[in-house]
C-alpha cells in the first residue's frame, strides 16, 4: 500500500487541515494518509488546546488513516529539531512521500532545495555566526541568511510554514533515502489571520475566538467543534504550576533546564514575582533576542522540569506510539509493521513508562490543567476510527 505522510499539531484540527488530508491523497495518490502529530506540548511552547487522543480522533475521522505521535523531544523544539523528528518517523512508517502546506507565492522544487541547504551547511553557518545582532530572532536570521547565501530561494521571516517546510526539506535530504516532498498552497487564512470570515480559518484564530467565547463551527468539523466546547486547555491554566516550580527552585536549579542561556534563569526568578498572569509573565520575559516562541518553550521546559541529560536520552531511544487508526491503517499496520524501521508500541504499561519517562512524565503534567483531562498514558489503547474519508 502506498502512504504518504504529514507532520501536524493540529491545535486545534480545522477545516484547512481537512483540505490538506484530501490534497495529499489527491496529489500523491497515495491509498494511505500517515499523520505524525505533536503530542500534549507544541513546537511554539504551548499546551494543546486538546489533548493529543482527542486531536487524533478528529483527524482520523476527516481523512487520516493513521496517527502516530510525535514524542516531546522532537515537538517542542525549534523548526530543525521538529522537522528531523518528523521525517525520520515518517521515513520509520515507511512513507514513500511528505505532504505539507506553505505560503509561498512561487513554486518551490523542495527537493532540490534541501540538497542545497546541505550542500552550502558550512557557507550557511558561518553567515549565521557572524550575523551577531541581539535584536534579530532565530527566524529573522534564518531568512537573512538564506536570503543571502541562496538569494533563488528568497523566503520571508513571516512565512512559518516555508520555514517549517525548509526543515523537513533538510531533513529528507539527510535520509539515506530521501522521500518525495510535495508541497500544498495554504487555502484561506494566513497562518497569524485572526478573523473567521471564511469556512477555513487559522488555528490562531480559533484559538482566540474560543478563549472569548465566540463560535467557531464553521471553520472547524463537528467532533472539534463539540470538543472545545466542553474544554480548551491554555498556557493559563499552567500559571500557578510554572509560578511554584520557579519561585520553589533555586537560580542552580533553574540553570540546569533544558535550554537555559545566559543567565535568563536571573530574569524568570526576578520577574515571577511581579507578573499578574502568565500572559504578563512572557511579555516580562521576551525580547527582542528572545522571541514570545523561544520563551514559551523555556517556560514549557521549566514547568516541565527537563533537564539537557532527560532530552539527550530521549532523542537516543526513538519509537513508533500508535494512537489511532482506520480500518485502512490497521491493514496498513498489517501489511507493513515488519519492516518498520523503528520499534512500536501502541500502549503504556510498566516497561514502556520506564523506557520512555519523558512521555509519561509530560502527560501527567499536562493533566495537572484540568482535572476532567483524561489519563494520557496509562490503560490506552490506540483509538479506532470506523468512518473512513
Amino acid at each position: 500500500m502506498k502512504a504518504t505522510g504529514i507532520i501536524a499539531e493540529y491545535n486545534p484540527f480545522h477545516n484547512g487541515h481537512k483540505y490538506h488530508i484530501q490534497k495529499a491523497r489527491e496529489i500523491t495518490q497515495a491509498e494511505v494518509v500517515i499523520v505524525v502529530m505533536s503530542g500534549n506540548f507544541l513546537q511554539r511552547g504551548e499546551p494543546a488546546i486538546l489533548d493529543k487522543w482527542q486531536r487524533a480522533a478528529e483527524a482520523l475521522q476527516n481523512g487520516a488513516d493513521l496517527v502516530v505521535e510525535l514524542p516531546i523531544q522532537w515537538s517542542l523544539q525549534a523548526a530543525d529539531f521538529f522537522g528531523h523528528g518528523g521525517v525520520k518517523l515518517l521515513a520509520a512508517l515507511g512513507c514513500e512521500s511528505i505532504c505539507f502546506g506553505t505560503d509561498t507565492v512561487d513554486p518551490i522544487d523542495y527537493e532540490k532545495l534541501g540538497q542545497t541547504l546541505i550542500q552550502s551547511k558550512a557557507e550557511l553557518e558561518a553567515a549565521f555566526f557572524h550575523l551577531d545582532d541581539p535584536k534579530l530572532t532565530y527566524a529573522q536570521k534564518m531568512a537573512l541568511v538564506l536570503n543571502q547565501v541562496l538569494p533563488e530561494f528568497a523566503i520571508s521571516a513571516d512565512q512559518p510554514n516555508h520555514l517549517l517546510g525548509l526543515s523537513y526539506a533538510k531533513a529528507n535530504a539527510n535520509l539515506a533515502t530521501p522521500l518525495k516532498l510535495y508541497s500544498v498552497k495554504r487555502k484561506g487564512a494566513s497562518h497569524h489571520d485572526d478573523s473567521l470570515n471564511a469556512q477555513i480559518a487559522s488555528a490562531t484564530a480559533i484559538r482566540q475566538a474560543v478563549r472569548n467565547g465566540h463560535t467557531v463551527d464553521q471553520v472547524v468539523p463537528m467532533q472539534t467543534a463539540s470538543d472545545l466546547q466542553r474544554r480548551a486547555i491554555s498556557w493559563d491554566d499552567y500559571w500557578i504550576y510554572l509560578k511554584y516550580k520557579i519561585q520553589s527552585s533555586s537560580l542552580a536549579e533553574l540553570s540546569q533546564i533544558y535550554q537555559m542561556s545566559e543567565g535568563l534563569e536571573f530574569r524568570l526568578k526576578k520577574q515571577v514575582n511581579e507578573a499578574k498572569n502568565m500572559a504578563d509573565f512572557i511579555e516580562r520575559i521576551k525580547s527582542k533576542r528572545y522571541s514570545r516562541t523561544k520563551i514559551q518553550r523555556l517556560l514549557c521546559y521549566v514547568l516541565l522540569a527537563i533537564k539537557e541529560t532527560e532530552m539527550q536520552a530521549a532523542w537516543t531511544d526513538n519509537a513508533l506510539h500508535i494512537l489511532g487508526f482506520t480500518p485502512t491503517g490497521q491493514s496498513y499496520m498489517n501489511e507493513q509493521k515488519k519492516s518498520f524501521t523503528l520499534p512500536v508500541f501502541s500502549k503504556i504499561g510498566k516497561k514502556e513508562a520506564e523506557r520512555f519517562p519523558l512521555m509519561v512524565k509530560t502527560d501527567r503534567i499536562y493533566q495537572l490543567g484540568d482535572p476532567q483531562i483524561e489519563e494520557q498514558s496509562f490503560g490506552r489503547y490506540p483509538l479506532k476510527v470506523q468512518n473512513e474519508k
